[in-house]
């Protein structure tokens, strides 16, 4: 796994990579509630994610709950196959906004 933190525009946007398991996921959401407490709306780009499992979508719930909070917006973006069969499973593709790209910068 890997993730980078890109800024575009008002959003970080954190572009994770490869799979997300226990062995990272803590990783994942340290990155996710940094920018978050830097009050950074915030993306979650899980393209490039080809596993994830219930502790890796546990830190993209925090994030989201952190986000939501703070007032900041929370959204996962360009969301892979894989990923969005974990999402539906949970139901959390109807909890989490969930975009094809980032949302226009303002």
């Amino acid at each position: 796994m890997s993730a980078k933190v890109i800024r575009e525009g008002e959003f970080a946007v954190v572009h994770l990579e490869g799979e997300i398991d226990l062995s990272c996921a803590s990783a994942v959401r340290k990155t996710i509630l940094d920018q978050i407490s830097l009050g950074q709306h915030t993306c979650v780009n899980l393209a490039q994610v080809s596993y994830i499992d219930s502790s890796g979508i546990a830190s993209l719930v925090e994030g989201f709950q952190a986000a939501k909070k703070k007032g900041l917006q929370f959204f996962l973006i360009a969301v892979s196959e894989p990923v969005m069969s974990v999402l539906a499973l949970a139901r959390l593709d109807k909890v989490f906004s969930i975009h094809a790209t980032p949302p226009p910068r303002h």
